[in-house]
């Protein structure tokens, strides 16, 4: 009898919350339950469809057979487009480099390994997506969780970014709009973050992949556009505003003071010749969707925002569920009073309802507080049925 394989201790703790409810949710459609799924981030799925220039433009690259390797940074029209985008749009000054990767996540874990050594720390939201945390389990470096507060919108709060802190402290993420509160940071929340990394000569991610999905006559701010004596590396994709989570194509964006980030942009360049390249015939989307048509992006938001609203005003009067509407992307993270833990919640919707949700403390919270996260990317019939059984759930738990 063989034994069983050792697998490496780097990897024990590493999860997904988006994706393991699914094997909650695989047990309850063999039982026949019907699930309504809203822990997806993926508006494929959900009836929104890649606009035709873009497809087009992959599509005209596999005809002309530009299927053979690109440079591994990236095309150079792929890359140009990007600089001209952050230049012009995001008022990104003087980007140093523009790495192409197999979405924004691909880049996310490049910098992450060409940076941190085990045990030193990189700060991250609470709550926040789960990447970060399982790419830094990965690299048996530590997440240094901060808390977004609740009660100010969910905005960071730049003293407790700076009292966290230590000697082992590489870097600091901010996710913006951010995933899973669809919260949108404030200009001058963002500037004494950025003050705290100068101090401490951190690295600062930004993740701005929900940069142009905003729901409200909100003021959304590029990190890296506030100053330029700081490393910033900004992520973005074709996953979110271009429609596209499948076509796995994301980019990082480094500014900054090139004499601090030369160590950095040449250790990526390494790693990113050791995986070769990104998909190819991909990268011919990306001037497509940065300079073609933009109509769809105010036409998602509109429908995202109907969508949105629909929520809020289903969970205001519903006992156990509080939210602090969101402004941006399309999550909500209600919390939960409901006197159980938020995994169990989730499971039991599921189990029960049909209703597929992802407990808030897969992406952190502050201790004591319960929370789901859920995406209103749903039909409004979708919604209103899901909202209907989540209601029932709640009133047989709290009678």
């Amino acid at each position: 009898m063989p034994s069983p394989i050792r697998t490496a201790k780097r990897v024990d703790g590493v999860s997904y919350a988006v994706r393991d409810v699914v094997l909650t949710a695989r047990k309850a459609a063999e039982a026949g339950k019907d699930l309504i799924f809203m822990n997806i981030g993926d508006p494929c799925q959900f009836g929104f469809r890649t606009p035709p220039h873009i497809v087009e433009a992959i599509a005209r690259a596999l005809r002309d057979n530009q299927t053979f390797y690109a440079p591994s940074e990236g095309t150079p029209e792929a890359i140009e487009a990007i600089r001209r985008d952050a230049v012009e749009r995001k008022g990104i000054r003087d980007p140093l480099a523009v790495f192409v990767g197999h979405g924004a996540s691909e880049p996310i874990e490049l910098l992450l390994t060409a940076l941190v050594e085990p045990g030193e720390g990189v700060l991250v939201p609470s709550p926040g997506y789960p990447l970060y945390s399982a790419i830094l389990g990965k690299l048996e470096a530590r997440a240094q969780a901060y808390h977004l507060d609740e009660e100010r919108g969910w905005a960071p709060d730049p003293d407790e970014i700076e009292a966290l802190v230590d000697a082992g402290t590489r870097a600091l993420v901010l996710i913006n709009p951010n995933n899973p509160t669809g919260s949108v940071a404030p200009r001058a929340v963002l500037e004494r973050v950025l003050d705290v990394a100068a101090r401490h000569g951190l690295v600062v991610l930004s993740d701005e992949i929900y940069d142009r999905m905003l729901l409200d006559e909100v003021d959304f701010v590029s990190t890296a556009s506030l100053r330029d004596d700081v490393v910033v590396a900004t992520f973005g994709g074709l996953s979110k505003v271009w429609l596209g989570p499948g076509l796995r194509l994301g980019w990082a964006i480094f500014s900054g003071p090139e004499v601090a980030a030369k160590p950095l942009l040449d250790a990526m360049g390494r790693l990113l010749r050791a995986r070769l390249c990104a998909s190819h015939p991909v990268q011919h989307a990306v001037p497509a969707a940065l300079e073609g048509p933009q109509e769809h992006i105010a036409e998602t938001n509109r429908i995202l925002r109907r969508r949105r609203d629909l929520l809020v005003e289903r969970l205001r009067d519903l006992p156990g569920w509080s939210l602090t509407p969101p402004q941006g992307a399309f999550y909500a993270f209600p919390r939960l009073d409901l006197g159980r833990p938020d995994a169990e919640v989730v499971r039991e919707l599921i189990l029960e309802q049909g209703v597929v949700l992802v407990h808030g403390s897969g992406f952190g919270q502050r201790a004591g507080t319960q929370h789901a996260r859920m995406v209103f990317l749903p039909p409004e019939d979708v919604l209103e049925e899901a909202l209907r059984r989540i209601r029932a759930y709640t009133e047989a738990r709290l009678g």
